[in-house]
């Protein structure tokens, strides 16, 4: 099992390691918060939690499968986000629903984001030719979960619910605008056309060794990152 081994220069493996990591350590850190977190924040620590167990084992797989075949675990990669992007968006239902968030909103936020990664998958993987179209859809899911958190329902809710989960959601907004922001950026270097039919890199294969590097990082600090602030959260609202 020699080529499964991490060469001291490859970073791009090296970063799925450290991912790998840093997320088991934040699960751990979360699930055994668990008992110290009053009942009403205890689920919202507990989707930290899973969220960022699952991208662990995501990682450790991800990681394998980059060293056996020197490629971009690309399904591996959406696999992970369809299922930790929808639990990161239930965050912001859980937090605001003490200041009357409906069930309406859950389903909102969640139909959302799974448009926007199934769309962004078909676009990266599937239809390519039509990669354009795909990632339009993809970016008005975006802009549509971005929209209600800075500006529509959950906005208004988190401003009724105290100046705690306030400050809170304003963080993890941050979160969604900037921290998020890093994804569509990827796409466009990973599909055909690059941004409005320039093409953006002139080697392929570094860039998509680069946006691993990119990605690895971002979803740390992201997903790291949502936990900590709801964690905060858990201990500084009454």
């Amino acid at each position: 099992m020699e080529h499964l081994k991490i060469a001291s220069d490859n970073y791009v493996a090296f970063t799925f390691f450290i991912g790998t990591m840093a997320m088991m350590a934040a699960s751990v850190f979360f699930f055994f918060e668990l008992g110290n977190t009053s009942q009403k924040w205890r689920t919202s620590v507990l989707v930290s939690g899973l969220i960022t167990f699952i991208a662990a084992v995501h990682y450790y797989y991800m990681r394998g499968y980059n060293l056996e075949t020197g490629d971009s675990p690309t399904f591996f990669r959406y696999v992970d986000w369809i299922l930790t992007v929808p639990l990161m968006c239930v965050e912001f239902y859980l937090i605001t629903k003490k200041a009357g968030a409906k069930v309406g909103l859950l389903w909102k936020l969640i139909f959302a984001s799974l448009v926007m990664l199934v769309t962004g998958y078909i676009g990266e993987t599937i239809d390519r030719t039509n990669s354009v179209l795909w990632g339009v859809i993809s970016g008005a899911a975006y802009f549509y979960i971005a929209y209600l958190i800075w500006f529509g329902e959950v906005a208004n809710l988190s401003q009724t619910a105290g100046p705690q989960v306030a400050k809170a959601t304003r963080t993890l907004a941050w979160f969604v605008l900037v921290g998020w922001a890093i994804y569509p950026l990827g796409y466009i270097l990973g599909t055909p056309g690059g941004l409005f039919g320039i093409t953006l890199v002139s080697d392929p294969a570094a860039a998509s060794h680069a946006m691993d590097i990119v990605y690895n990082i971002a979803d740390a600090i992201n997903k790291i990152g949502f936990g900590l602030v709801i964690y905060a959260l858990s201990r500084n609202e009454d």
